[in-house]
């Protein structure tokens, strides 16, 4: 079963940070000595809640897609890149996840093989990447700030953060919500995001995206000394049904000492007397 993981790293040093710049080109050529990987991306991120095209120096990722988990697992530790940016990072942190949809495409290609979706799948993580039009970024970016107020406001949404290819047209969305029903409400309530879908479709900003749900198969590492996709996982997850209490019968009562038998007794003689045959 095919799996994506997303891979955040956190380098705090200035001499870090110039380290991962200077990996990213280094980096790119590299990927392509990973035959196991079917796809793969590098990003950088931005500040705030990462929907800002100013940068954040300090927060990088890669995605993958790899044929199943256990490659994905192996991969994303073992790997000379992975390894290496593992290593020099001050936290990193990988989420692993099966696509439950998909429509669009990301650089002409459609990476992602869509499974079957459990019925009331919970959380739930949702990817969006688009290109926007160069003459349309300044648009584009005019309208990020109150979308990024609302996600952040929103107590619902587990886990967000932006990340791009490249800086001002190429974007990433990535967030962890309860469930989908939590995540349409927000897409189609009245406000900044649903005005900023309405003017994507009527004035034509993006020249290619994609949208994408995934199951989330689970996490490796910590991110800002936390697990919050695995604390939403353990709090979607059902409790466990309570054990049934073994029934033990009362003991029976002893049964009481069994009377001796009736047996009549003859006069006793008289000592010294006999009896006349």
């Amino acid at each position: 079963m095919q799996t994506v993981t997303l891979s955040f790293f956190r380098f705090e040093s200035f001499e870090k940070r110039l380290w991962v710049i200077g990996q990213m080109t280094a980096n790119a050529l590299g990927m392509h000595h990973m035959p196991k990987a079917k796809f793969w991306k590098m990003f950088g991120s931005g500040t705030g809640q990462g929907f800002t095209p100013k940068p954040n120096w300090n927060v990088w990722a890669i995605l993958s897609v790899w044929p199943d988990e256990e490659t994905a697992r192996k991969q994303t530790v073992d790997s000379p890149i992975y390894a290496r940016w593992h290593r020099i990072a001050d936290e990193s942190y990988t989420v692993l996840l099966s696509p439950t949809s998909a429509r669009g495409k990301w650089d002409m290609k459609e990476p992602f093989e869509a499974q079957k979706a459990e019925p009331d799948m919970r959380p739930i993580a949702a990817l969006t990447r688009a290109t926007v039009k160069f003459w349309k970024a300044e648009r584009f970016w005019g309208r990020e700030p109150a979308i990024s107020n609302a996600i952040g406001k929103d107590a619902n949404v587990k886990f967000k953060i932006g990340i791009g290819e490249v800086p001002f047209v190429q974007q990433v969305t990535f967030s962890v919500w309860p469930d989908s029903k939590t995540m349409d409400a927000f897409a189609r309530a009245e406000g900044p995001h649903a005005k900023a879908i309405e003017a994507v479709r009527a004035e034509g900003w993006f020249k290619e995206e994609l949208y994408a749900r995934f199951r989330i198969l689970g996490t490796v590492g910590k991110w800002e000394g936390k697990d919050p996709i695995g604390a939403a996982m353990a709090e979607a997850a059902p409790a466990p049904e309570p054990k049934p209490v073994p029934v033990t019968e009362a003991p029976k009562p002893a049964a009481a000492p069994a009377k001796p038998a009736f047996q009549p007794q003859g006069k006793p003689g008289k000592p010294g007397r006999r009896e006349n045959a």
